[in-house]
């Protein structure tokens, strides 16, 4: 089975996929892009805000690669490995959040959720793409204005709260335990 994770599934991307998200993050600093918003103009993003797509491309990427006879025939089954690669993908999203923020780590496993329930419905690509697209949706749809004036989020914007805010960590943990059986089903 550990030749399987690596050689067919390469699971071993992952790992590498968090070291470019670490970097990319402490390379890149405080830098910002410019990102429309609908009810603020133009608004700015920090460019390390996008880097969880990095790791998701890398989980997708892994779960996209199979043999189906081999996988069908194996003594255990490979969606135990996968789902279990999946979690240490969180873990270790958690442990890259320790050096780049927390919400870079609890962003990374929303967006894991999300791409798994994504490719439950549709393929690894639609699930790639829609982590992406929640980004970006979250950022044009999800600022508003608090009763001071200053740009704030919505309620229902996650990927935008900050990092010590409870409901957000409850709320990405409840999708990532929904998803995760969702996403990698029992064959």
């Amino acid at each position: 089975m550990t030749l399987y994770a690596t050689q067919v599934r390469q699971w071993l991307a992952v790992p590498a996929a968090l070291g470019l998200l670490i970097a990319v993050c402490l390379l890149a600093g405080k830098s910002e892009v410019p990102v429309p918003s609908i009810t603020s103009g133009m608004g700015n993003a920090q460019l390390a805000f996008f880097t969880p797509v990095l790791a998701i491309v890398a989980v997708m990427y892994c779960l996209d690669r199979r043999l189906g006879q081999a996988e069908t025939t194996a003594v255990q089954p490979v969606s135990t490995l996968d789902r279990g690669m999946v979690t240490v993908t969180a873990a270790l999203a958690h442990l890259a959040g320790l050096l780049v923020g927390m919400d870079i780590a609890r962003n990374t496993v929303l967006l894991l959720a999300v791409a798994l329930l994504i490719r439950r419905l549709i393929n690894e690509a639609a699930a790639t793409a829609a982590g992406l697209m929640l980004l970006v949706l979250n950022l044009v749809a999800g600022r508003a204005y608090d009763p001071d004036g200053l740009v704030s989020h919505t309620w229902w914007a996650i990927a935008l709260y900050p990092a010590d805010n409870f409901s957000a960590w409850l709320a990405t943990a409840a999708a990532f335990a929904l998803a995760l059986p969702l996403g990698i089903p029992r064959r």
